[in-house]
């Protein structure tokens, strides 16, 4: 593909977690896949300000004509939007608009359809504001447990839609074909949106076979939505001995799991990415025992790059990003979590998965795949736009 200059636009915050990752590895890529890189950023402000931002989430114009006279300076090929919450907002598309650059635009999350993103509440999934009212939101307190922040979260979410803004977009990127049919349910035409997966740098070879070690991985925030108590309930009761689960990762409930946890189960806390991906490739296998929707999880693309077994929840679009050659088992159910770990015991299985989860990772997550996708993207919003691909 001929040489383009991408506008890449993100507006970075705390929760924003490996979204902020996904967008530094996309620029990296593009750039050395030869395109030209312009990056468009802003960062929720904390303190008396926060406030003031918070409340302008459904419309900043001061972003607007920041992106207006960048785009009269720079002259991108197309726009590749990434998160628009909060000090940015969807204001930033009319400009794009109005100079006839192509968007594209990934979502991470569900922030489009849901007040908090997550398609969950009172640790349950939810739908219920799916192609009905984000306004369901307010009364369950839905974003930060609070009425006004919910309320502001839901107008931020139906201003936009009563306005059109989102058919300023030529292609929207779902990470999963499952989240993509709950945006389609949620009003999205099913015609602009694109299916591309997230992507991860290789790790290089194993050491050893997975069989080798007896270490079982948890890497994730230790909150309920990751369904971690159930994890550590069926560990105590799995016939295991000789393997150690090692919990990697920080959060709300850390001082609760770790006072309660059985034996053969050791906390790391906080670890940095590199030793993390050196774990990958030295543990026997990963368990992914999540309760939500996740986005797609770039944990889980690690674990299949390093050849890793993977034992993970049956639950949103972890089946398609695990591609069939993991334990699926059903999310909180303790007995069912029991069971599957006991698979990890089975050394012809772990050396078999490993060897298939690194091919999935080779055909689907691999950098290489991912700008060949990225690419067909922009050529694509390109062409809707009658525009030279």
């Amino acid at each position: 593909m001929s040489r383009l200059t991408v506008l890449q636009v993100h507006n970075r915050y705390r929760e924003a977690g490996g979204e902020d990752t996904v967008v530094r590895m996309e620029r990296d890529l593009l750039r050395l896949g030869g395109h030209r890189v312009i990056e468009f950023t802003a960062e929720n402000p904390r303190g008396p300000a926060a406030l003031r931002s918070f409340v302008a989430s459904a419309w900043n114009p001061v972003s607007a004509r920041r992106i207006g006279q960048l785009v009269d300076t720079q002259q991108p090929d197309v726009a590749h939007v990434h998160n628009t919450w909060w000090q940015l907002t969807p204001s930033i598309l009319k400009p794009l608009e109005e100079a006839g650059i192509p968007v594209v635009m990934t979502l991470h999350n569900y922030r489009l359809l849901c007040a908090n993103a997550m398609l969950f509440r009172e640790g349950r999934v939810c739908e219920d504001c799916i192609g009905t009212s984000p306004w369901r939101a307010v009364p369950h307190r839905c974003y930060r447990n609070s009425m006004f922040a919910s309320a502001v979260a839901a107008t931020a979410i139906d201003i936009p839609r009563r306005l059109g803004v989102w058919d300023d977009v030529d292609l929207f990127i779902s990470l999963t074909e499952f989240a993509r049919e709950r945006f389609v349910a949620g009003g999205l035409p099913a015609t602009k949106l694109l299916v591309k997966p997230n992507f991860v740098d290789d790790p290089g070879p194993r050491p050893n076979l997975p069989s080798t070690s007896n270490t079982v991985l948890f890497v994730g925030r230790l909150s309920t939505e990751k369904g971690v108590r159930t994890l550590l309930e069926a560990w105590h009761s799995s016939d295991l001995a000789g393997l150690e689960l090692l919990v990697v990762g920080d959060g709300p409930l850390r001082e609760e799991l770790e006072s309660t946890a059985p034996r053969g189960v050791r906390f790391a806390g906080r670890v940095a990415p590199e030793r993390v991906s050196e774990l990958m490739l030295r543990s026997r296998g990963m368990v992914f025992p999540s309760v939500w929707y996740e986005g797609q999880p770039m944990v889980l693309l690690e674990a299949l790059a390093a050849g890793l077994p993977v034992v993970a929840s049956d639950i949103g679009g972890i089946p398609e990003t695990v591609a069939g050659h993991s334990v699926l088992v059903a999310p909180g159910d303790r007995t069912s979590w029991t069971r599957a770990l006991e698979r990890l015991a089975d050394a012809e299985w772990v050396d078999s998965a490993s060897a298939a989860n690194r091919a999935v990772y080779e055909s689907r997550y691999a950098p290489e795949v991912a700008l060949g996708e990225l690419e067909g993207a922009y050529r694509r919003a390109r062409e809707e736009r009658g525009l030279r691909p």
